[in-house]
């Protein structure tokens, strides 16, 4: 009787189909990398790791500095299969970084999904009202190798707006610093609602998100926009640009194959409980929507389509014109 109560709750907090796709598998232990404690990918990497666990799936997942953290760490860390990364720091490595050590790394690097858009927030004092008014400011940029970090930089190479300083401090620092005054703005790339700024951001901090709306960024970064009062003080839309986040895995074969295919099962057939339970940008989320210039991980693939559960979606192909622009940009 026991066995069966049990069995019972746990078809109520999840779809069945988690369960009749799984049931045969053995328990499984993983690890994701993400980054901030109070960014969009940790939140996320909880909500996976308490839906797979109702699927008999032991996630463990690791706050980080950024997004070429966790390509190394995928690559050399213990019990971290996956990770989080931004697209843009992923076609960096691939078609751009020089270090032999990268190279290798990105050779193997593959995608288990797309996830979402990350906006560019861009935070600073009210009387900056345009990213060109960054020109002759202080600006913190991110700690150096994370996503914010390198995006940061690609904006202001590719704008030709040139700060007074640039000062490479993390988000948490960054934000301390501007409400001291010590910066006049501040970037940080992830998808709304940052917890950072909802938690930590009051109107009366005299703060404003600042548009980004340079023809030349915007040539380079699909539009995006942060809504109306996602945080406080922000009674107006704010346009910006966005980089998709891609849960990454390396290529694995043997166990972790396994492991990380039956991960992707367990997230493909039930997205809509992570829509209902998860961070707001699960609704946005497009599992099969096409990344050019990535390949997905095979054993990914391959499990999706022997189960039926496999997003349709278009082959990638092709270069990424972004990375093109940036190697090109790079290469002067």
């Amino acid at each position: 009787m026991l066995r069966v109560t049990t069995a019972l709750a746990l078809w109520c907090l999840v779809p069945i189909v988690l369960f009749t796709a799984t049931a045969a598998e053995p328990a499984a232990e993983l690890g994701l990398v993400t980054g901030s404690e109070k960014g969009t990918y940790y939140q996320f990497g909880l909500n996976l790791q308490a839906l797979v666990k109702q699927a008999g799936i032991d996630l463990s997942v690791y706050p980080s500095k950024g997004s070429i953290e966790n390509i190394y760490a995928v690559y050399q860390r213990p019990a971290t299969q996956m990770g989080i990364v931004q697209s843009d720091v992923l076609a960096f490595v691939t078609r751009v970084q020089s270090d032999p050590v990268l190279k290798r790394i990105a050779k193997k690097t593959k995608m288990v999904f797309p996830l979402y858009n990350e906006e560019v927030h861009l935070l600073g004092r009210r009387e900056i009202t345009d990213f060109d008014d960054l020109a002759d400011r202080r600006v913190a940029i991110g700690r150096e190798g994370s996503g914010t970090y390198l995006t940061a930089r690609l904006l202001l190479k590719v704008s030709e707006v040139v700060p007074k300083e640039t000062v490479n401090i993390d988000t948490d620092e960054a934000l301390a610093a501007l409400k001291a005054g010590r910066v006049d703005a501040m970037f940080y790339v992830a998808g709304y609602p940052v917890k950072l700024f909802t938690e930590s951001v009051a109107e009366s901090d005299g703060l404003a998100l600042i548009p980004i709306t340079n023809k030349s960024i915007t040539e380079f970064y699909p539009h995006a926009e942060i809504p109306a009062g996602t945080y406080a003080g922000q009674p107006n839309a704010v346009p910006t640009v966005a980089v998709k986040a891609v849960l990454i895995s390396f290529d694995f074969r043997k166990r972790d194959c396994e492991m990380v295919g039956l991960f992707a099962e367990t997230v493909a057939g039930n997205l809509p409980w992570l829509i209902k339970n998860g961070h707001p940008k699960w609704k946005s989320v497009d599992l099969a929507a096409p990344l050019k210039g990535w390949e997905q991980y095979d054993c990914v693939s391959q499990r999706l389509g022997k189960t039926g559960h496999a997003p349709t979606a278009a082959k990638p192909s092709g270069v990424n014109p972004v990375v093109d622009a940036i190697k090109e940009m790079l290469d002067k």
